[in-house]
């Protein structure tokens, strides 16, 4: 790998920019997101930054369940964001739909759309899981490089996506 590539990779590690959507959800996991932006939970200290347009993303942070009049937007989204990207389902509802299970207007979750790389589960997940969601999906980022075609990485188990050990 030369330098260049190794730069890359180390700067979408330590810096990942982040674009947010919701795909119809009731606005919990919403909340749990830009609480963890804020002071309490620092985030940005890691470097993340939420922008406003995917062309500028390298991780999509999707929470809701997908509704039928978002799954066009959800994959013109996922088109404009720029390769190499990672996608983070937060919430229970993107990967199994929850309570809305049943519903007519639901198009299934969100995996079954687009690739997902990153399950943060919970309903909504408090701050600290989705800033280890965003860390895990940046190092995702970072190791698929500049030139490597996408390749959709998934994780097992949902509640293995975020399962925190604190270290001594």
């Amino acid at each position: 790998m030369n330098l260049w590539k190794r730069l890359m990779c180390a700067c979408r590690r330590r810096s990942p920019w982040l674009f947010h959507m919701n795909s119809g959800s009731c606005n919990g996991c919403d909340i749990e997101l830009v609480a963890s932006l804020s002071p309490r939970y620092d985030a940005e200290q890691l470097g993340v930054r939420l922008e406003g347009s995917p062309r500028h993303a390298d991780i999509l942070c999707i929470t809701g369940p997908v509704t039928k009049n978002s799954v066009g937007a959800i994959r013109t989204v996922y088109a404009q964001a720029c390769s190499p990207k990672a996608v983070v389902a937060i919430g229970s509802c993107p990967a199994t739909t929850n309570v809305f299970i049943d519903s007519r207007t639901l198009a299934g979750p969100l995996d079954k759309h687009i690739p997902v790389d990153v399950f943060v589960p919970g309903c909504p997940p408090r701050p600290d899981a989705i800033i280890q969601g965003i860390a895990q999906a940046a190092a995702i980022l970072a190791e698929r490089g500049m030139d490597t075609p996408q390749a959709e990485i998934s994780i097992a188990a949902p509640q293995a996506a975020v399962h925190h050990e604190v270290q001594p």
